[in-house]
Formats: C-alpha cells, structure tokens, sequence
C-alpha cells in the first residue's frame, strides 16, 4: 500500500507540472544536439517462471540526440516487489542504455522505437540465486507529446529479456516528462495569424527592403494563370516571325479570342551569346513581335497584351551547349483567366492560387476548405499526364526557420490531402516551403500579411 501511495502522489505531481506547462505552448519538436532528462514511473510485470508479484517501478532516464530522429539514452530503474512464495521482498535494478529512433520528430506528438541493452540485479535477503548481475536485452516503443520546447510527456512500453539458468521475460510500461536542454536555441516563434501585431510592433520591425518583381505567373484569388511555352526560332540578331511560326502563336490567338476577358503577358528570353544590354533588349523586340502578331492577325486588343523582355537573365539549361542555349532562346506567353479551367485541355503549366486560411501556427488543413482543394485533385484526376508543385509561403511574422517548417508542412498536408481523396500517385505530386522568402506584399500592413500567406499549386502536363 505504501508503494501505491508514492505512486498516486508522483503521478498527481505530473499532471500538476504538465497542466500548469499548457500555458506556455509553442510549436515544439525532437531536436538535434540537445541532452535531457527524464523521470518516469510505471509498474513491471514479470512472467510466471519467475513468482514475483507485478509492481510500480521509478526510473530516471539522461539522453543525447544526435539529430532530429536518432538519439540514446543511458537508464535507471528499481522496483520492491515480493516473491509469491513466502511474501519476502525482492529489490529489483535495470541500468544500461537504449538506442531511440525518432519518426516525425518535427511534429508535436513523435513516436518512436527503441532497443538497447542493460544489467539487471534482484536482491533479496535470503540469498537466492537472484543475487547477481545478468545482461538483459529491451525493445520496445514511445510516444513523446511536446507541450511546449521546454518540457514534453512519454509513455513507454519495453520488453526485458535476460537468462538466470533459463531464459526470463518482463515487461515494463511507465510514463513520464521529457525536459530538454541545451543544443542550438530556437528562433523565437510569434504564432502566424490570429492576433495581428499592433501598429507599434510593426514600426519596431526592421524596414522592409523593395519588393522584387512579382513572376507573370504568379496567380491571384479568384484567377489561373494558363501558361504555354511557344516553340519559335528567331533568324539570328532577328526579331521578325517566321510565317512557318503562325500556328504556334495560334494557340495563344484562339484561346484568347475564345475568352475574351483573358489578358496576357508575353516573355521573351536568350541564352547567353551576346552583352547583357544586347540581349535584353533583344528579348523585348522579339515579345513585342508576337505581341504585334497576336493584334494583327487575331484581333486582340491590344490593351489586353504587354510584352517583357528578360533577355539571358532566366536561363533554364546549361548555355555551353547548343541544347541548351536552344532552350533558353523562348517565348512564354502567361495568360491570366478568371473563370473555371477544369474543362480546358491543359496548357503547359497552370498555375492555380487555393484560398485556404489556416489557424495560427497551425498546417491542419480546416474541412471548409477542402473544396478549395478538390479543383486541383479533379483537374489531376481528368487528366492523369500532369504533375502539381504545391507551394507554401508565410509571412514574415515569426522566426526563419519556423516559417520554413511551418509552410513545407502546410504544403505537405494538401499533398496528403490529393494523394488521400482522389489517389492521385504521390510521384506525381511535391511540396514546397518557402516560409517568407518570396513575398508578393509588404508585411507593414495586415492586407500585406495576408497577401504573403498563400497556398498555390502549380499543375505541368509531363506528356503532350
């Protein structure tokens, strides 16, 4: 009964400590470079060969992860249990070491498995053949549920090996803290949206630099962007099209004409065979061609056309090879729509914004939106040739490393999410985080903010 009454009373004492440790939640995770410890408590339950009573074991464990997902822990436990011949108790010992191996260890709840080997003591008064030390072996597995980055909660479950002139078996289940310490500090975390910081915490922000151009492609609420690579040859130092070219740029003419409230930007790109001037200049005469052609034989407005020369700025092979300066000579024609494309043959590349919010500081994905989702798995699923970039971006509230997990596993839930409802193989399908590297706002204003946190898929037709 006493043994019981420390049991009640350390386990109380846990669930004071994790209680009061909710009030201080951030996102948390199994880190690298970082040493802890961990009390714990449970009970053992020997087998039957071995008449000793099943009991509340206390235990201490002291760790080191050598990264995210592998670590060791070096162990200590004790037991009083009694022999059920004769009510004599028997102290029990296990020290040793176990190897962990971590899964999802950037998660707040990371299971694990764990194996490892230690020596084991029964002590008894009498003097049995139990007073002496044998190896024992373990396996078994965990499941760590991070609070905050200070302090998490285990449970374990191992199952004891070890031979006194014949093979014996135990099973030991506990649960306890795990406290880490030490390695690379994180980065502050601010929770992302929510609660938008005060004007007065904005100013204290470091200031902003320009904003880069915003890519043609880049889509808007409400928007796609249909984007065809067309396949032109220029005469060389040349500008003029080709007439044997009029069926190519036909098939920007006719989408056009077909939905009239399109608009488009035409691109135009070298290789690197020239001065960099020469070349750009070069590049905006050949986009303007098209640009010319597209008024001239289709009929388009012109004020629904621009034309932007990149010149050999955005290559996209190698320029020492005939191959592949070939490829960076291109025109890209970026055409922005603003109905359903579901029933249109797919371009090139579609690029598609999903208007998902999430909470703060949070990737699940909230059933409102799944609808959202679902345009990107039925277009996926029509046409089964093509192959989406999920892309995840973040403001700049919160620390760089933080906005980088944070938006990959944002990302890596819509992926699940169209590899789950619509089995749309995950080969063809890849998440990417950007955190919030590649900004389309500034970030001084709540509309800015919010412009930066989006979700786009970017859908390639891999066969014509």
């Amino acid at each position: 009964m006493k043994n019981l009454n420390m049991y009640l009373v350390f386990f109380l004492s846990l669930c004071f400590v994790a209680s009061s440790a909710v009030f201080n939640t951030a996102m948390a995770a199994n880190k690298a470079g970082q040493y802890s410890v961990s009390p714990v408590i449970g009970g053992i339950t020997f087998d039957g060969e071995q008449h000793l009573d099943t009991r509340p074991f206390y235990g201490v464990r002291g760790g080191y992860n050598f990264t995210n997902a592998f670590g060791v822990e070096a162990l200590f436990d004790y037991a009083r249990t009694q022999s059920t011949r004769g009510d004599k108790d028997v102290d029990f010992f296990r020290y040793g070491a176990e190897m962990l191996y971590h899964f999802m260890p950037d998660a707040t709840l990371v299971p694990y498995v764990a194996a490892g080997y230690a020596g084991i003591n029964f002590h008894a008064p009498s003097g049995n053949v139990f007073n002496s030390v044998r190896g024992a072996f373990d396996y078994g597995a965990g499941l760590k549920y991070f609070i905050n980055d200070n302090i998490a909660l285990r449970g374990d479950v191992r199952h004891l090996i070890y031979h006194y002139g014949e093979t014996l078996q135990a099973v030991e289940y506990s649960i306890g803290l795990y406290i880490p310490f030490g390695g690379v500090k994180p980065a502050t975390k601010v929770l992302e949206k929510t609660v938008e910081p005060s004007p007065e915490a904005v100013q204290q922000q470091p200031e902003e630099t320009p904003l880069e151009e915003i890519p043609a492609t880049e889509p808007q609420p409400g928007r796609y962007k249909y984007c065809i690579s067309l396949n032109i040859n220029f005469d060389i130092d040349k500008a003029n099209i080709r007439p044997e070219y009029g069926a190519e740029i036909a098939r920007v003419g006719d989408f056009m004409k077909k939905y009239d409230t399109t608009t488009a930007v035409i691109e135009g790109d070298t290789d690197n065979v020239g001065t960099y001037e020469h070349n750009m200049e070069l590049s905006k005469r050949r986009a303007e061609s098209v640009v010319n052609y597209l008024v001239d034989h289709f009929g388009i407005e012109r004020s629904r056309l621009s034309a932007k020369g990149y010149g050999s700025s955005r290559p996209i092979a190698d320029n020492t090879t005939d191959e592949g300066r070939q490829k960076n000579r291109r025109i890209n024609a970026i055409i922005d729509c603003a109905f359903d494309v579901k029933g249109i043959t797919p371009p090139d590349m579609l690029c598609m914004f999903l208007k998902i919010e999430f909470d703060s500081g949070k990737a699940e994905i909230l059933p409102k939106y799944y609808s959202e989702i679902d345009s990107v798995g039925e277009y996926m699923k029509k046409y089964p040739t093509t192959t989406a970039l999920i892309q995840g971006y973040t403001d700049n509230v919160g620390g760089y490393e933080f906005n980088m997990k944070l938006s990959q596993r944002r990302a890596e839930n819509v992926v699940n999410y169209l590899a789950e409802k619509f089995g749309i193989d995950r080969s063809r399908l890849t998440a990417k985080g950007y955190g919030s590297t590649h900004r389309v706002a500034y970030n001084n204003t709540p509309e800015g903010r919010m412009k930066n946190r989006r979700i786009n898929a970017i859908i390639g037709c891999t066969v014509k």
